[in-house]
């Protein structure tokens, strides 16, 4: 009897999501009772718009896994797995263990509701990494990405539908920085200001990356003219430009502002394009570069480039 047991359970994890109907023939007010909630992995397995998630589960071998505990599930729909440009070919190609990673890192180890997500804060994932959840008046986000569907409740947690795959990030702020070549001026202000380390470590920092072009404008061309300016005064531009805080764009607020780590500094958010301008100066806003400049995620935060030094 065991070991039939064993087999049933070993049948209800890899069907992925297979209800397990019971029937009986004891007194008639059994015929009422509410039917179970699904589970997580049942509710992936019966809905038509995750598909490719299933596929993916699948081959993860992760069915039981989001069938038992408690768990929040960001769960990308077929849309957002196209829009990535993973299809099922894509999914069939990929590893066991590669799926693994990229999707438990959309699955959190307790049961959050759309209500509960932080004002802006890093949630641990199943993956080890963070990601980086926010809720504001544009709505609830996870690593920038809106939640579209929220609080579909299962019988172990509860599922929040995104349009986007979440990519677990593999490289620090500073590691950022050193291979983006147009940020080679940002990384050497960053040297020369003492905050190497700060950018490399952990945290949840948000900072505002001139280009070198921006630097060039402001006044230092070269890594020799940073290198050759007071240690205080570039100090002074670096911390202007981070936030002890992780903001995306889909945090930015038109007239909102936020506190620098560059004591008694804030910044002012702008709209339509997206920009931000130390709070009180006359100069022009830095506008974000669009769109391959806004919401460059690290292990330690977020990046938008900018086209002004902030002054």
């Amino acid at each position: 009897m065991k070991i039939r047991q064993t087999f049933q359970k070993f049948l209800l994890a890899t069907a992925l999501g297979t209800s397990l109907i019971v029937t009986t023939s004891s007194c008639d007010k059994d015929d009422d009772t509410a039917p179970a909630a699904k589970n997580i992995t049942e509710i992936v397995s019966s809905d038509p718009n995750f598909s490719l998630l299933k596929s993916a589960v699948i081959k993860a071998g992760l069915a039981d896994a989001l069938s038992t505990g408690t768990l929040t599930v960001f769960a990308p729909d077929d849309a957002a797995f196209a829009a990535a440009g993973i299809t099922s070919a894509t999914i069939n190609s990929l590893s066991a263990a590669d799926l693994a990673n990229l999707l438990t890192y959309h699955v959190v180890a307790a049961n959050v509701k759309a209500a509960n997500v932080p004002v802006s804060d890093t949630v641990k994932t199943l993956q080890g990494k963070n990601l980086y959840a926010s809720r504001n008046a544009n709505g609830v986000f996870v690593n920038g990405s809106k939640v579209k569907s929220a609080d579909i409740t299962a019988a172990n947690g509860t599922i929040h539908v995104i349009s986007t795959v979440l990519t677990p990030p593999t490289k620090t702020i500073a590691q950022l920085a050193a291979e983006t070549p147009t940020l080679s001026r940002l990384l050497t202000a960053v040297v020369k200001a003492g905050l190497a380390g700060a950018v490399s470590g952990p945290g949840k920092y948000t900072v505002f990356a001139p280009t070198n072009d921006a630097f060039a404008a402001a006044g230092f061309p070269t890594d020799a003219s940073i290198n050759s300016a007071d240690a205080a005064a570039v100090t002074g531009i670096v911390t202007a430009h981070v936030l002890p805080t992780t903001v995306f764009s889909s945090d930015l607020i038109a007239g909102s502002t936020a506190n620098t780590i560059k004591t008694g500094t804030s910044l002012t958010i702008g709209l339509t394009p997206p920009s931000v301008k130390i709070t009180g100066s006359a100069n022009a806003v830095s506008n974000i570069i669009l769109p391959s400049g806004v919401n460059i995620i690290a292990t330690n935060g977020v990046v938008h480039l900018i086209d002004k030094v902030l002054q």
